[in-house]
């Protein structure tokens, strides 16, 4: 399994320690999309630089983290074929990926603490996605101006 991981300065902590767990976990490459330090950055540039690592398929699945992990996700989920969910929880985890297909984890560094972190990437990357009437849906979400009503 290959995995992105991306972080504003806020998160950059938080993301090296997710780099260390899945490393020591062994059978999972890391492919780091910054930053690499604490020095005040822009998030939008890394949460599309992991964004395209998904949808050009280099990784399986991509990692971000900022202080909220909202502003993250909002900018990967600008890029056409990310699910990015915004989990701070085991539950929101599980169920983001049976019924939602979400292909990118996002975390608050100021949100979640390291353990529960690190709690809901096992979970995540664990957990398959059921498809059925959830692929239906998944499938509606990509279409581009769908006027369902």
């Amino acid at each position: 399994m290959k995995i992105a991981l991306g972080a504003d300065h806020a998160g950059f902590e938080l993301k090296e320690k997710i780099k260390e767990y899945l490393l020591k976990k062994g059978g999972i490459e890391v492919i780091d999309k910054g930053t690499n330090s604490k020095e005040s950055v822009d998030y939008p540039k890394y949460g599309h630089a992991v964004a395209n690592a998904v949808v050009s398929k280099e990784v399986d699945f991509g990692i971000l983290v900022c202080t909220t992990g909202v502003g993250i996700s909002i900018a990967a989920n600008k890029i056409k074929g990310v699910r990015a969910a915004l989990c701070t929880d085991t539950t929101t985890a599980k169920l983001t990926r049976e019924h939602n297909d979400a292909n990118i984890l996002a975390l608050g560094s100021g949100i979640v603490g390291q353990f529960v972190a690190l709690d809901i990437v096992d979970t995540f990357l664990s957990t398959a996605f059921e498809g059925g009437r959830h692929k239906t849906r998944v499938d509606q979400i990509e279409v581009e101006g769908c006027n369902l009503f």
